[in-house]
């Protein structure tokens, strides 16, 4: 069996592969490959309604809100976001927090102006800043919740007296939120969703058309919204994927159910982390995530020999990112305990044949 602990795309359910590949040969009873089928189907519309209504269910999304399965991943929303919402010579605030809210942060840019309200760069991103006012005359709050290459996540979101947008690529469906707490929600699905290729947004409808600058339709949300999401051709496979994953988690109880799991591993990894004489994390405590447990060794030079000894046990996907060095372990939705276990026997096993 292999440990798939990359950090993206994601690791699916097993079952999820067998139906997605069944689809691909005949879908539905058609007689065509979800690969070939038109999106203008009764078949495909209903994969579209049902991907929208479990994301409703799961996340208990409120009446006033619209679900859209767009594509461009979360790096074309740093763009739609401000094109939708920023207006000329009102600023936007942004908390930059890691490479994708500083990515977003300098798109933002093109359409406005911006103010970095709270970083956490000059520690390498190894915190969440917390100690910051929001201003009441911005346009909205933008901010990220989770950093996938330096290891942090916000476990509280701040009291906002202006509309929130928030990037929620890496953990999104990990945790119960209240979505009513945010204005708009994006997040690339190739985390805890689905596949690449389709990037979820959430809403609120009344926050759209405050804006007087022109949008292309293609950028436009409100344009999303009348089209069911189909307002050009849809990534067809990649939303059938996600809808049978949704499934997947529905059965498992849940996003209230799912949490405690993703507790539950990030704690037995931590734990072993801290215990472990060996390594050592990189970011703060009260901020670590538990999607992305980054690590390093206290000795560098047993990294590359950590490395292959893993990999001779299967477990892979675990190379930090380079602008961090050492150890990234992602745990998303579907990775089991089992998986985590093998990584921390791993780690023991090598402390034992390495020890002074």
């Amino acid at each position: 069996m292999i440990h798939n602990f990359g950090a993206g795309p994601c690791i699916l359910p097993q079952e999820v592969f067998k139906q997605a590949s069944q689809a691909v040969l005949e879908f539905n009873g058609t007689g065509l490959s979800i690969l070939e089928i038109s999106h203008r189907t009764p078949e495909f519309e209903a994969v579209v309604d049902e991907t929208v209504r479990l994301v409703k269910e799961l996340l208990n999304v409120p009446e006033g809100y619209s679900v859209l399965l767009l594509q461009g991943g979360a790096s074309l929303q740093f763009s739609m976001v401000p094109m939708n919402l920023l207006n000329e010579g009102q600023p936007a605030v942004y908390t930059d927090t890691g490479v994708w809210a500083s990515k977003a942060i300098k798109e933002a840019k093109l359409f406005g102006n911006v103010n970095v309200i709270a970083s956490s760069k000059d520690k390498n991103y190894n915190f969440i800043p917390k100690d910051y006012q929001i201003p009441k005359d911005a346009a909205y709050f933008h901010c990220t919740s989770n950093n996938t290459i330096y290891g942090t996540e916000m476990h509280q979101l701040p009291k906002s007296p202006i509309p929130v947008v928030c990037d929620m690529s890496s953990d999104i469906l990990s945790r119960v939120i209240n979505v009513a707490d945010y204005d708009l929600i994006y997040a690339g699905a190739q985390k805890n969703m689905g596949p690449a290729g389709v990037t979820l947004v959430i809403v609120k409808d009344e926050i759209l058309g405050k804006t007087d600058r022109k949008i292309p339709s293609m950028l436009d949300y409100r344009i999303h919204i009348e089209g069911g999401s189909m307002y050009n051709t849809p990534p067809v496979f990649a939303i059938y994927v996600s809808m049978l994953n949704l499934r997947w988690l529905t059965s498992k109880g849940g996003v209230a159910e799912i949490e405690k799991e993703n507790i539950s591993k990030a704690e037995a990894l931590y734990r072993e982390i801290d215990r472990n004489p060996l390594f050592k994390g990189t970011c703060a405590v009260e901020d670590r995530s538990r999607m992305n447990i980054c690590f390093v060794m206290e000795d560098p030079e047993l990294e590359k020999s950590f490395l292959k000894f893993a990999e001779d046990r299967d477990i892979i996907g675990i190379k930090g990112h380079r602008s961090v060095g050492g150890f990234r372990a992602s745990m998303y939705n579907a990775l089991p305990i089992t998986s985590v276990h093998m990584l921390i026997e791993a780690m023991q096993d090598f402390a034992e044949k390495n020890k002074f």
